[in-house]
């Protein structure tokens, strides 16, 4: 079961995020936040698995609140779900670590696989979003492929492998399945991986992974 933090300061929005969440048997929202401060709390004592934040909020916002429970509760993986799809949004929420961004005018599908991704330790993007970002990363990828191949040098071979298939979009699962070992692993490997390029997350190793020339 994937336990589930949702906030939103609008009771109809939370209302009906939770409605096709519940449409997901494999889903259970165990608390409900009305600003950011709270779910701030309510992450650190009731653990989710995956915090669903929006990102304009009351007392703190969205953006902040996901930085303080990277912090405090590093075990929770953040997803932004917003009706802002501007790009210095998207960019502050990759910096403060959160691992998914969706749009609320995108299909309800988009968040049942999105929270299923994070929650398995992929990253997920909405596909208008993804779209946005490899089309900044393809207008500056030549000035930034140098250092990105720098940065990945520190790498093992095996570490490169995983940071490949991490930029592919691949979970901790789907990596273990296709290089044969176990998931553990994996896990130790990313997390190897995050420390030693210096990022917090695993869109930001994605990133690098793509400037880098490991992922098509």
């Amino acid at each position: 079961m994937i336990r589930i933090l949702l906030a939103d300061d609008e009771i109809m929005i939370r209302a009906g995020v939770k409605a096709i969440l519940g449409s997901d048997p494999g889903f259970d929202v165990v608390a409900e936040a009305s600003d950011g401060r709270e779910a701030v709390d309510l992450a650190i004592s009731h653990h989710p698995d995956v915090a669903l934040l929006d990102i304009r909020m009351p007392k703190l916002d969205g953006l902040a609140a996901a930085a303080e429970i990277r912090r405090a509760a590093p075990g929770v993986a953040v997803v932004m779900l917003t009706t802002f799809g501007e790009d210095e949004y998207i960019a502050s929420a990759l910096d403060v670590g959160a691992s998914g961004f969706l749009l609320k005018s995108g299909d309800p599908r988009e968040l049942i696989a999105g929270v299923h991704a994070v929650a398995g330790g992929a990253a997920y993007l909405s596909p208008k979003v993804a779209h946005r970002v490899i089309t900044t990363l393809s207008r500056g990828r030549l000035s930034r492929g140098s250092a990105a191949k720098e940065r990945v040098a520190v790498l093992t071979e095996r570490e490169r492998e995983v940071l490949a298939l991490v930029g592919a979009g691949m979970s901790n699962a789907e990596i273990a399945g296709r290089l044969f070992i176990v998931e553990g692993t994996v896990k130790a490997y990313v997390s190897t991986i995050l420390t030693r390029l210096g990022v917090r997350n695993r869109v930001q190793a994605a990133i690098i992974a793509y400037e880098a020339g490991l992922v098509a």
